[in-house]
C-alpha cells in the first residue's frame, strides 16, 4: 500500500530536524489498532493490521512516501533551560491529509536512538505506551483537544529500566508536533532566519488567519495564547493533571501532548501531584494555569525578534498578548464550570460558587468526578444521598447546595438536561490503568485493555454493565505515582 504522505515539515531547512530511519526490532506484534482513526486518516486498517502494516508501525519497514525525521527543539524543563532536546526516541514518519481535509502528523514513539537521545536508548516500554494509548483516546472521547493513538505494537525486546520490561512502540497522530520549545530552539541560537521560517510555517499551516493581520507574528502569539487558555481550562474542568508541563511538552496548536506521568484526580485536592519526578510540586493540578502562562512567556520571548524591529515595541506587543491570558483562561474556565453546575446564564458570582464547592470537596475529601456526576443526577431530580455521602461532613455540601439551588432558580434551566454531557461518569482512573498495564506486562493479557477502552469511548453515558469502572479506588488500590518510562 502507498500512503499519500505530503511532508511539508521535511521541506524545511536541514537544521530543523535530522533525517533517520527507525531501528529494526526482532519480533513486532500488534497490540491495538485504532481502526476508526485509520479510516479518518484515509488509511486502510486491514493493511495496517497485516504483516507489512505491523512492520511499518514497528519501524521495520518504511512506507513509500515516508520521510522519517527527528525534530529538533529545546525547552525549559522544570524551569531549567535545556538548549537542545529534540525527538530522542521518536520519528515523524510524515504527514497525511485526512478525510476532513486536515493535515495530520504520524509519528513513531520508541523507534530507536536519534542524535537527540541524550544517552537514552531511544526505546519505549509497554506500560507507558499503553498509558498514552488509553489516556489520549479517553481525552478525545471527553472532548479535550489531544494527540491521538493510532497503534501500539510490542517489539519482542526486553528494555532495561529499573527492571527488564517488554519493549513497545506507539504510533501517535497530531495536528502538529511543533512545540513552544521548537521556537526556543531557534531563539536560543539567535537564529533569526530559522525563527522567522518556523513562524511563517506555523502561520501558513496552523493559523492562516494571522497572515491577514497588521502584525502577523503578534497575531500568531495571540492565537496560541487563546488556544492554550482553552486547553488548560478544559484540563481544570475535568480533573486532568499533565504531570510534566515543560515547554517542550506544550503543543503550539493547543493539543494535549506527551502523556508521560499524567493522571486524573480521584479525591479532589489542588495540590495533587502524581509524577514521580515532580518532587517540588511544580506541576500540581492547581498550578497548571500559572505554569501555562509562564510557558507562554517563553514563547513570547522567543518571538521578540520577529514581533517588531524595535525591541521596546516588540516587548510591548508581547506583554500585551501575555497580559490577556488570565482573562482568557478565566472566561474559558467559567464557561465549563457553569455547564458543570447546570447554569445556562451568567452571573458575576458563578465562579465563586464553583470555587466554594471545590473548597468544600477538598476539605471533605470528595471524589472530583463522582461529585459532579452525582450533582447532575440531583439536578435532574435524583436522590441527593449518594452525593452527600462523598463528603466526610455531608452538612458542608448541604450548606453549599442551598446557594446552588437558589442560583438554579434564577437560571433558565436550559443547561440542566445537558449536565451529564459536562460531567463524565467514566475517566481513566489510575488504578484501572495500572491494572491494565499489570495484566499486559505480567501475562501478556490485553483483554483488560480492550474492556477499559470500550468503557472510556463513552464517558458521558451511564453504562450500567460497567458501573464498577466509575468507582474510585478502594483503600489499598490507590495509585499515587506515575512514570514517564524513559
Amino acid at each position: 500500500m502507498t500512503i499519500a504522505f505530503d511532508n511539508s515539515y521535511a521541506r524545511l531547512p536541514p537544521r530543523f530536524f535530522v533525517r533517520q530511519a527507525p531501528a529494526a526490532v526482532p519480533e513486532p506484534k500488534l497490540v491495538r489498532l485504532n481502526r476508526d482513526l485509520a479510516i479518518e486518516l484515509g488509511l486502510d486498517p486491514d493493511y495496517l493490521a497485516s504483516p507489512d502494516g505491523v512492520a511499518m508501525l514497528a519501524g521495520n519497514l518504511v512506507a513509500e512516501g515516508s520521510e522519517p525525521l527527528a525534530m529538533a527543539y529545546a525547552g525549559h524543563q522544570f524551569g531549567g533551560w535545556s538548549p537542545q532536546l529534540g525527538d530522542g526516541r521518536a520519528l515523524l514518519l510524515g504527514e497525511v491529509i485526512d478525510k476532513n481535509g486536515q493535515r495530520r502528523d504520524i509519528q513513531l514513539k520508541g523507534s530507536g536512538r536519534t542524535p537527540f537521545s541524550r544517552m537514552g536508548d531511544g526505546r519505549a516500554v509497554l506500560g507507558p505506551v499503553l498509558r498514552e494509548y488509553m489516556i489520549s483516546e479517553a481525552m478525545a472521547a471527553l472532548g479535550i483537544k489531544t494527540t491521538r493513538a493510532l497503534a501500539a505494537v510490542t517489539t519482542g525486546q526486553q528494555i532495561a529500566r529499573t527492571e527488564l520490561l517488554p519493549g513497545a512502540i506507539f504510533t501517535r497522530v497530531a495536528t502538529s508536533h511543533i512545540r513552544i520549545g521548537t521556537f526556543e530552539f531557534f531563539a536560543g541560537r539567535r537564529d533569526a532566519d530559522g525563527l522567522k521560517q518556523l513562524a511563517d510555517y506555523v502561520i501558513d499551516r496552523h493559523y492562516p488567519e494571522a497572515r491577514a493581520a497588521d502584525a502577523p507574528y503578534a497575531a500568531l502569539l495571540e492565537a496560541v495564547i487563546g488556544r492554550i487558555a482553552e486547553l488548560i481550562a478544559s484540563w481544570q474542568s475535568i480533573g486532568f493533571i499533565h504531570g510534566v508541563m515543560n515547554t517542550d511538552n506544550m503543543s503550539i496548536v493547543g493539543e494535549t501532548i506527551d502523556y508521560g506521568p499524567c493522571a486524573f484526580m480521584d479525591t479532589y485536592d489542588p495540590a495533587t501531584v502524581y509524577s514521580s519526578i515532580d518532587h517540588m510540586g511544580r506541576y500540581a493540578f492547581g498550578n497548571q494555569p500559572e505554569v501555562a502562562h509562564w510557558n507562554l512567556s517563553r514563547l513570547a520571548i522567543s518571538l521578540l525578534p520577529v514581533l517588531h524591529d524595535d525591541q521596546e515595541k516588540a516587548i510591548e506587543l508581547a506583554q500585551l498578548a501575555l497580559d490577556r491570558f488570565p482573562a482568557r483562561f478565566r472566561e474559558a474556565y467559567a464557561v465549563r464550570m457553569r455547564a458543570k453546575l447546570g447554569l445556562a446564564t451568567e452571573e458575576e458570582g458563578d465562579l465563586a460558587l464553583s470555587q466554594d464547592l471545590l473548597d468544600r470537596m477538598a476539605e471533605g475529601k470528595a471524589d472530583f468526578t463522582l461529585t459532579f456526576r452525582r450533582l447532575s443526577d440531583v439536578a435532574l431530580g435524583g436522590d441527593a444521598g449518594p452525593l452527600r455521602q462523598l463528603f466526610q461532613n455531608p452538612a458542608s455540601f448541604d450548606d453549599w447546595a442551598v446557594v446552588w439551588r437558589e442560583r438554579l432558580a434564577r437560571d433558565t434551566g436550559a443547561a440542566i438536561p445537558l449536565m451529564h454531557s459536562a460531567n463524565p461518569a467514566f475517566i481513566p482512573r489510575n488504578h484501572r490503568v495500572q491494572a491494565v498495564i499489570a495484566a499486559a506486562e505480567g501475562a501478556g493479557d490485553f483483554a483488560p485493555l480492550d474492556t477499559l477502552l470500550t468503557v472510556l469511548a463513552k464517558p458521558y453515558e451511564d453504562q450500567p454493565d460497567f458501573s464498577q469502572f466509575a468507582e474510585p479506588p478502594q483503600p489499598g488500590e490507590e495509585v499515587t505515582a506515575t512514570f514517564c518510562g524513559t
